[in-house]
């Protein structure tokens, strides 16, 4: 197994893609820390690791809140003695609508969630993989890191800062054996996909006709970004960092074999375009 004995914090694990990458670690052999603002969730997730033969611990935690987060790595610590793998995926969505229209609080808090708790959960891991001399850290990405997402500023925003904290960090650790890359897991079906219907007009027309399409045809299966998420956890990746990867749009099983290759450009970066093409008309 790819992951035989390894322990992964997964946030946001109770449902949707971060319970498939739960999952998806479990089946592999690894041991996990799920947190969840739903502790049931988590507990729910947690009791089907350990159905597959997996050691679990399920702990409710606001990854905005420090305390919190430095609670659950020390608990991870206890139960498990280190942490090899971190994934980053609790998040919100709201404020939908225009950004004049936005409750501030509501937007500083999204933005808060979603990239002040990658950098909080990084932080207190960071040492001990540092002192352990390996660790992979994943962050879930997405809508509005590579293009605008009207009516979504906060959620958008945030997003797009995930990827370039995610390409600053990897040079950061790179001495220490850490891999740090980002996934765009495509539109998957989750909790996020009823707040944007039940927003109506307020997302946007574009946004809403499409979400109702997703919502008919199933969307992309969280499955997806659960198997690049056990690639980029895994030794298959080694060497692989600071790069965002589309679970639907990039052919990142063939990553293995050209990993020199893709290092030494900037593909699957927030800049999305070679040096070489600047000036040219």
């Amino acid at each position: 197994m790819k992951l035989t004995d390894r322990v992964a914090i997964v946030t946001g694990g109770g449902r949707g893609i971060g319970k498939a990458i739960a999952l998806a670690f479990a089946r592999e052999g690894a041991h996990l820390v799920l947190s969840s603002r739903t502790l049931s969730e988590a507990q729910a997730t947690a009791a089907e690791a350990r159905a597959i033969g997996q050691r679990a611990l399920a702990m409710k935690v606001d990854v905005s809140e420090r305390q919190e987060v430095e609670a659950m790595v020390a608990a991870a610590l206890a139960k498990f003695g280190g942490i090899d793998i971190l994934v980053n995926n609790a998040a919100v969505q709201p404020p939908i609508g225009p950004l004049w229209e936005n409750d501030p609080d509501e937007w500083l808090r999204a933005v808060l969630i979603n990239l002040g708790g990658v950098f909080l959960c990084c932080q207190a891991v960071l040492p001990i993989m540092i002192r352990q001399g390996a660790g992979k850290i994943i962050n879930l990405s997405g809508g509005g890191a590579t293009s605008p997402r009207p009516f979504f500023s906060a959620y958008a925003a945030s997003k797009a800062a995930i990827v370039r904290l995610t390409e600053t960090l990897a040079e950061e650790v790179k001495q220490h054996n850490i891999q740090v890359n980002a996934i765009a897991p495509g539109p998957v079906n989750t909790r996020m996909t009823e707040q944007v219907l039940a927003a109506g007009s307020a997302a946007g027309e574009e946004i809403l006709a499409r979400t109702r399409r997703e919502k008919e045809t199933g969307g992309v299966p969280p499955e997806r970004a659960a198997a690049l998420a056990l690639f980029l956890a895994s030794d298959e990746s080694d060497g692989l960092t600071g790069r965002l990867i589309s679970a639907v749009w990039d052919d990142w099983r063939s990553l293995a074999s050209c990993l020199e290759e893709v290092m030494a450009t900037e593909l699957y970066t927030l800049r999305r375009i070679t040096r070489d093409t600047v000036g040219r008309g």
